[in-house]
């Protein structure tokens, strides 16, 4: 999942900064307004970029890491349902 993830971003960042040099090397000699346009959606991208990066997937642990106190851990796997109440 995390692998997936990193690709995403970097492509989305990639097609960010290709945005960006195409508007102003290219496409601004044809139509300014365009270009501005391009930029506008390439100043869009790298905040959901980030998002995209930084969710977790169902599976994955973060918040609920083991912390290695064994009594805290079965409590808190009971409590979210992973383990039956002894």
């Amino acid at each position: 999942m995390y692998a997936r993830r990193k690709h995403l971003y970097f492509a989305m960042m990639g097609v960010c900064i290709a945005l960006f040099v195409l508007a102003w090397g290219v496409v601004r000699l044809w139509s300014v307004p365009a270009a501005v346009a391009m930029c506008v959606v390439a100043m869009v991208i790298p905040p959901v970029a980030a998002i995209v990066a930084n969710r977790r997937g169902p599976d994955d642990r973060w918040w609920d890491d083991p912390s290695g106190d064994s009594t805290s851990d079965e409590w808190w796997d009971e409590l979210d349902g992973k383990k039956r109440p002894r």
